[in-house]
């Protein structure tokens, strides 16, 4: 009742409501800014806090002293300048300090610096009631001052909260009303505690109408300052508006891909790429909601990435990949959600491409081996009976020849067009693949196997038929297998090889180029597989054994040296000749490792013996190929501690005819190590003489085979006489295998021949410890 009254009395009506609009409008540039210091970092957070603390400080002053303007007390009054002025400097002080704390990150932050601000508002309407000038005693209600001051602080409070929390403009209207009623309430709560006792004013005092007017004065100054305030940030927000727009439009533009920038759920900014991938213009796609053309997730979370189908405007649903994340808006406004679309169009051609490239061959177009896998174990899981699946596995024949004598590109040539060859003949209904090099595979529905043999004839007369190439005519030729689904296998993956037995067979014959598969094909590459998992087995085992067979002087009957020959006693299977898993061991490439264990345990048992005799070691063509082989000859006689001269290395000459070149330099290198080389199995062959001119060998031995025939024929015995002759003129000793009896060794003392081995002089026999010194000749 006591403000009512004093509103009522004491004051000019106009001039309240001057006063609340004056209070009204700087608490809503206040807010605004309050908004913007919340928001702003930087030397700009600064800025902001000046311009709000002036703007804030400035309502409250004004807002005071225009209502003291309507104050009427019925005594003059006047206002001391100091006072006045600093009143104003609490205000603005105040506020910034206000400002600066609700800011903060701390939630209670808002609430904080509302209460700040609201005492500020008390303490500048006291201090500024400290500079009236009155005839007249004062007296305060210290009560209705305390219930001031509260308003003022919780009305404060209330309305910086809000005035941080929302971004609306509803929102900040109403944390202005709640700001303009904390100044409000406080200046006529706090005049009605004021009572004043006239008493005859003192001589010079100043009239009321020049305190007025002066005030006057000082509300325009500051009035002017907070319009000026109000019109600095509104400048500054526009160019903030149209910067943060700036940034938006290059921000979308920047993209490679489509850009959509949403804010409170609705677009503001988009780039062309997105404008030509929807098929709408900008202006129609402002404004809407991004979610609105998408099929996919309803809700695409900050940090995302998701795969949806785009609606555009017309034509089918574009595939497209959405990446989603936020971004900071300008000082005020609420975050902005970034959307980047890609078009998943490209990338998916891309794939499909990549896809069928990985399942095609690159130079005849036909699938290749992933893809006839695919497609075959597709044709198995369909097929029911009666129906039948004939895998038909090709093999081009001299394919290689026609590579080494026209090159490449004739031969890439060729390939074409065999296979469109293949494509034409299995016609509908059926595949055909290449697996690499010259080798193919078909796969067609038939009604039996008489059916499949039919088409893999029909497939070899394709094939055989000349392909001219270069103007020139080539014939290649195949060999085909053939195995059928489910007679001849439960499974793709035994379908594929009982048909690459089948090939392999029909390779082998002589004749016939079309093989279907047999069970016996099996048996006998179980028994190889078997063979070569007891062959690793007995390397890893050392399960081998050598034999030594002696080698002796013809003229004298003293032993020479010894042959090391490789021994095998299968735990199961017993006593395995050599001629069983050697040709095995060397197609497998584990000579290598059984050819080095060989050498070192040949070297190591006769570096024992007392008597210095040589040993004799075969090499095959595989060890003759690897490289290393003089580095591996060179370690094994320093770590055995065998003299080179004790070591003889045999080659046949079917080993040195693929690269003679390449060859006589390795036999170089070993010959430097002091080691001798020896020819075996010198008329087997038929390159023997130009060996003998190509490299400087240090025996020569007889093949066996002759010695069977000395006896009885004498086209034999005129070609060992003319092998001795030869060699002698060569100055090479030699050297003849397989003598058995007396007149075979009589023909070779009488002939000339050096040295002489075989079972006539005895049998190969386990590890020597101790060899002996003469031959027990056999009776």
């Amino acid at each position: 009742m006591r403000i009512l009254s004093c509103l009522g009395a004491a004051h000019d009506p106009w001039m309240v409501v001057l006063a609340g609009a004056v209070c009204l409008l700087g608490a809503w540039v206040s807010v605004r800014l309050c908004a913007r210091v919340c928001a702003s970092f930087g030397l700009s957070h600064a800025g902001w806090i000046f311009l709000g603390a002036v703007a804030a400080g400035a309502t409250v002053w004004c807002t005071h002293f225009v209502a003291m303007l309507a104050y009427r007390p019925g005594v003059p009054i006047g206002y001391a300048p100091g006072e006045t002025a600093l009143s104003l400097l609490i205000a603005i002080l105040g506020s910034a300090g206000a400002l600066a704390l609700a800011a903060q990150r701390d939630p209670r932050a808002p609430e904080a610096g509302g209460a700040i601000l609201g005492a500020t508002v008390a303490a500048m309407h006291y201090t500024g009631m400290g500079a009236v000038t009155v005839e007249a005693a004062v007296q305060w209600d210290a009560w209705v001052v305390a219930a001031s001051v509260l308003v003022a602080i919780g009305l404060g409070a209330l309305a910086l909260g809000r005035a941080v929390r929302v971004s609306s403009a509803g929102g900040r209207l109403g944390a202005a009303g709640l700001l303009a009623l904390a100044i409000v309430a406080l200046h006529f709560t706090g005049m009605a505690a004021l009572t004043l006792l006239p008493f005859a004013p003192p001589e010079g005092a100043p009239t009321t109408d020049a305190a007025r007017a002066g005030l006057a004065v000082a509300i325009a100054g500051v009035g002017l300052l907070l319009l000026g305030t109000g019109a600095a940030s509104y400048l500054v927000d526009h160019q903030a508006r149209e910067e943060a727009a700036a940034r938006l439009r290059h921000l979308a533009e920047s993209a490679a891909g489509g850009m959509v920038i949403e804010q409170r759920g609705r677009i503001v900014e988009v780039n062309a790429a997105f404008e030509a991938l929807s098929g709408m213009p900008r202006a129609a796609l402002l404004g809407g909601a991004f979610a609105a053309w998408l099929d996919g997730p309803e809700a695409i979370g900050e940090g995302a990435v998701t795969r949806a189908a785009l609606r555009p405007a017309e034509g089918a649903a574009i595939p497209v990949e959405v990446a989603t994340s936020s971004e900071p808006a300008r000082p005020g406004e609420p975050g902005l959600m970034v959307y980047a679309v890609r078009d998943l169009r490209p990338r998916l051609a891309q794939e499909c491409r990549i896809a069928q490239l990985t399942r095609t061959d690159g130079l005849t177009g036909l699938a290749n081996r992933a893809g006839f896998l695919e497609a075959l174990e597709g044709a198995v899981a369909a097929c029911a009976p009666p129906g039948r699946i004939a895998l038909l596995a090709i093999d081009l024949d001299r394919f290689k020849e026609v590579n080494d004598l026209y090159g490449h590109a004739v031969g890439d040539l060729l390939l074409q067009t065999l296979a469109r060859r293949l494509a034409h003949t299995l016609g509908d209904g059926a595949s055909v693949a290449r697996l690499g090099g010259d080798e193919f595979v078909a796969l067609a529905p038939v009604s039996g196997r008489d059916a499949a043999l039919e088409l893999a004839h029909r497939l070899a007369g394709a094939l055989g038929h000349p392909v001219t190439v270069a103007e020139t005519d080539i014939v290649c030729g195949a060999c085909i297998g053939v195995a059928l689904f489910p007679d001849d296998a439960a499974s793709a993956t035994a379908l594929v090889n009982n048909a690459e037995l089948a090939m392999q067979r029909a390779k082998s014959a002589p004749v016939e180029r079309v093989c279907r598969y047999e069970e016996a094909m099996d048996e006998a590459v179980r028994v190889r597989r078997q063979m070569l998992t007891d062959l690793r087995q007995a390397l890893a085992q050392e399960a081998f054994a050598l034999h030594y067979q002696p080698q002796v002087s013809v003229a004298t009957g003293a032993i020479t040296g010894y042959e090391v020959l490789l021994r095998w006693h299968h735990p199961k299977r017993g006593f395995i000749p050599p001629s069983d898993f050697i040709p095995l061991a060397e197609e497998t490439g584990l000579i290598l490792p059984i050819g080095a264990w060989v050498l070192r345990t040949a070297c190591a048992q006769a570096a024992t013996w007392r008597a210095p005799q040589r040993i004799a070691v075969n090499v095959s063509a595989v060890q003759l190929a690897a490289a290393d082989l003089p580095e591996l000859i060179e370690r094994t006689l320093r770590e055995t501690g065998l003299p080179p001269a004790r070591l003889e290395l045999e080659i046949t000459e079917t080993a040195l005819i693929s690269e003679p070149t390449r060859t006589a330099e390795l036999l170089g290198q070993i010959k430097a190590l002091g080691v001798s080389i020896a020819m075996d199995d010198f008329g087997t062959g038929y390159s023997s003489l130009s060996m003998l001119r190509a490299f400087a060998f240090d025996k020569i031995k007889l093949d066996r085979s002759f010695m069977g025939e000395i006896e009885r024929s004498e086209q034999a015995r005129a070609i060992i006489r003319a092998v001795l002759t030869l060699a002698d003129s060569l100055g090479i000793p030699v050297l003849a295998e397989g003598v058995e009896t007396e007149q075979q060794l009589g023909f070779l003392r009488a002939e000339g021949c050096d040295e002489a081995q075989g079972f006539l002089f005895g049998p190969p026999v386990p590890r020597l410890v101790e060899p002996a010194r003469t031959p027990v000749l056999a009776t």
